[in-house]
């Protein structure tokens, strides 16, 4: 029998749960001013604009209760050191110094001495629902507070919370850019924003209690911390005096100070803004000063040529007509980063190069997890150096100014990280991704009439249901299986049933050679024990060890199985030998004689196999990227591709970082391969998963002085390329090579699939996400 009768009863039990889901409320809002004596009267001036909120204090109250939050809370700020530098260390928010600040004004107070402080985070930004119409604008706004960690903002959990609709004013073109029009929508968003939030103003004045998810009740008081919004919202928000009357008496206690309370955005600043608004328009505009139109439309079609070549990698989006499209997105522009600078290098001068370089450092140093004095430091120099280089722009004519306020903001990050922590943690970035849960998914899923009341309707369940299995989960309610509960095996669940490991499955859905390339963010255990195995569908349970990293080999069996056939198909006829050489390393791991050299080890000595084997084309790597989207504990998943026919179209053999002495850092212990099969085989009833690759040599002992990677080339034996086996044990994680394209024109026929084969050198890309800029330095 069906647990619901049918939809009407499931959303009937869905309304009837008795815990989250805050209801929604509306109150309307109109221009109570003069009107001109006029016919033609504004239509705004008599339209009445409709709000909706559900209480921020209820929704705070929530979140406090959460116990899915209870190990990523902060009851209060504080002061890290890291231990061998004696050095600050900023990363979640109330690491910063504002909030010690508002401790210490708190503090004199005998009325709420000892009090939790618990500072409230705003964010909104408007979103577009249908990108052909343009016409579905919401205004959402967003609530979190600031004791939870930054991991878990990052991996956008619930603790972002939509509490409201704003208004959005429009009016025709004759009247849109009119005074009164200006100063009547900062009043309706001002108006609107103390209207939601009066529910805190007494919280602000006198502490109240509150239940939090360990169970514990403390005292708390409520605080207004820094908004996220990007730079049109900031000159909106500050344009004015904040909640001029009705939060008056809390502003006289100086707990509040919009001016300094903007956060730091990076995507809206740094990424949309700083990168693609400007440096990608500037080098343009450069070939065009330079150059003349005829040959600047020469050169661009040849850098999008360039960037069509670039290699693939997981996570990274192609460009395979260039970087010619209208429609940008955060994405787009993420993704555009990652390649771009290999790709001007030839066409464009030296300290543009430098300029480029500069910036992506200053993004990947703020974009860090934990960012301490060191790394400020570096953050003030790469700053100092992009405006040193830029000017090549002003010194040219390209452009006539720096005034700018998105390359301005950047001034200020030292001081706002000092101020509020990492800032990879409270950015935009949290609330463009909540759009699509919050806001685009409910509109899609609505059947376009009375669109908003049933996207509240859709946010509602949705959180009760979340509330629900957060209380589910508290209670053991969700361990075994109800197979196990129908048998009798989960009478007890406290004593028969141990809690659920958590498990990292790769769906069996897929078709081969589908498409798996996207990087996962990973919800396991930060505390994990490698794990391979030949599956295509893999279950991985943790134990309470600290490795940082595991291989999971993802089943998709080429045609050979054994070794005479994988030698054909490899077109590697010393594969058998090189087997050997593998095998003799693993049965010997601490002689340090080179099987190859014959001279000290006789061939008798060298293992032989010519047996069965398991042919895979792909690898699954995890690993730790606290920096990166990753999952609560920092977790993140990606794939290594060694397939014949990758999308059933090319070839495509990814790159890897190899461990070769642990012990150093950055690339000095590092070194790159190429992936040309992965396969496994039993020897001796011992199973040996491994890798053939093809080895890259680095050229030089530094990164190259323009554009700070590193420089490899194939690696040769005589004249034959340098390839051995390897135990997947040792790869630690995919790497990207650029090709670096000199000054000459590329030819059409080359692009993603091949550049591998038709360049010689090639950068290792630092830049394909934050971890590799991490490690390969």
């Amino acid at each position: 029998m069906p647990p619901f009768a049918d939809h009407k009863d499931l959303y009937k039990t869905i309304d009837n749960i008795l815990i989250g889901g805050v209801n929604w409320q509306s109150f309307k809002i109109q221009y109570s001013g003069e009107k001109p004596d006029v016919p033609d009267v504004p239509s705004w001036m008599n339209q009445q604009f409709d709000v909706w909120y559900c209480n921020p204090h209820e929704v705070v109250h929530n979140i406090l209760t959460n116990p899915d939050y209870v190990n990523d809370f902060d009851y209060h700020p504080f002061h890290e050191y890291s231990v061998n530098k004696d050095e600050c260390c900023y990363q979640d928010f109330m690491s910063g110094d504002w909030a010690w600040q508002q401790a210490d004004i708190i503090a004199t107070d005998p009325d709420v001495l000892g009090a939790t402080f618990v500072p409230i985070i705003l964010g909104r930004d408007k979103t577009t629902v249908s990108v052909s119409t343009r016409n579905n604008k919401y205004y959402p706004l967003y609530l979190s507070i600031g004791n939870v960690c930054n991991n878990v903002h990052r991996a956008h959990q619930d603790v972002l919370c939509l509490v409201g609709f704003l208004a959005i004013s429009k009016t025709t073109n004759k009247h849109k850019e009119t005074e009164e029009f200006h100063d009547f929508q900062h009043q309706i968003f001002h108006s609107s924003l103390a209207k939601i939030l009066k529910t805190f103003k007494n919280p602000m004045l006198k502490p109240e209690i509150a239940r939090f998810g360990d169970g514990h009740y403390q005292c708390i008081f409520y605080g207004l911390g820094p908004y996220i919004v990007d730079y049109e919202e900031q000159v909106l928000l500050t344009s004015i005096a904040l909640f001029e009357e009705d939060m008056s008496d809390v502003l006289q206690r100086d707990f509040a100070d919009i001016h300094q309370l903007i956060a730091p955005d990076i995507l809206h600043q740094i990424i949309k803004g700083c990168f693609k608004d400007h440096l990608v328009t500037w080098v343009e505009k450069y070939l065009h000063h330079v150059h003349g139109k005829r040959e600047a439309e020469h050169r661009m079609d040849d850098i999008d040529r360039q960037l069509t070549a670039a290699t693939p990698f997981t996570g990274l989006r192609c460009f395979p007509q260039g970087r010619g499209f209208k429609q940008w997105t955060g994405d787009d522009s993420k993704a555009l980063m990652k390649i771009y600078l290999p790709a001007i290098e030839g066409h464009i001068a030296t300290d543009v190069i430098c300029t480029f370089c500069t910036f992506l450092e200053f993004c990947y140093l703020v974009q860090g997890n934990v960012i301490t004095e060191d790394t400020i430091s570096q953050i003030e120099d790469a700053l100092h150096r992009f405006h040193h280089y830029r000017s090549i722009f002003l010194w040219l004519g390209v452009i006539p100014t720096f005034s700018l306020p998105c390359q301005h903001s950047m001034k200020h990050y030292p001081d706002l990280i000092c101020l509020f922590g990492a800032p990879n943690g409270l950015c935009l970035s949290i609330t463009e991704n909540k759009h699509i849960k919050a806001v685009k998914q409910p509109w899609h899923r609505s059947n376009r009439y009375n669109v908003l009341g049933q996207m509240l309707v859709m946010n509602q369940r949705l959180d009760k249901i979340a509330t629900l299995r957060v209380d589910f989960t508290k209670r053991s309610m969700l361990n075994g299986t109800c197979l196990s509960d129908a048998s009798g095996n989960c009478l007890d669940t406290s004593c028969n049933n141990p809690p659920a490991k958590p498990s990292n499955i790769i769906p069996d859905t897929a078709e081969p050679n589908a498409d798996i390339d996207e990087g996962e963010i990973d919800n396991g255990l930060t505390e994990i024990e490698a794990h391979v195995q030949l599956a295509r569908t893999t279950h991985t349970y943790f134990d309470p060890f600290t490795i940082y990293h595991s291989l999971t080999l993802i089943s998709e069996v080429m045609c050979a199985q054994t070794v005479a056939v994988l030698t054909i198909e490899l077109s590697i006829p010393n594969l058998q030998d090189l087997i050997g050489h593998f095998l003799f390393k693993q049965l010997h791991p601490c002689d340090p004689c080179d099987p190859c050299d014959h001279a000290t080890i006789l061939l008798d000595n060298i293992p032989v196999y010519d047996g069965q084997i398991s042919v895979v084309n792909s690898a699954s790597s995890r690993f730790y990227a606290p920096s990166d989207l990753s999952g609560i504990g920092g977790m993140r998943r990606e794939h290594i591709q060694s397939c014949p026919k990758w999308r059933n179209v090319h070839a495509r053999y990814d790159c890897m970082f190899i461990n070769a002495q642990p012990d150093l850092e950055g690339m000095q212990g590092l070194q790159i391969a190429h992936t040309l099969c992965f396969f496994s085989f039993k020897y001796k009833f011992v199973l040996y998963e491994c890798a053939m690759v093809h080895w890259f040599d680095v050229i030089g002992d530094a990164p190259d002085e323009d554009t700070g990677m590193w420089v490899v080339q194939p690696s040769f034996d005589g004249h034959s390329l340098n390839i051995s086996v390897i135990h997947i044990d040792a790869i630690y994680r995919a790497a990207h090579l650029l090709p670096i394209y000199s000054v000459d024109f590329i030819p059409h026929a080359i692009n993603f699939s091949n550049s591998l084969d038709k360049f010689c050198t090639f950068y290792v890309n630092k830049f394909t996400d934050h971890h590799a800029f991490e490690i390969a330095f």
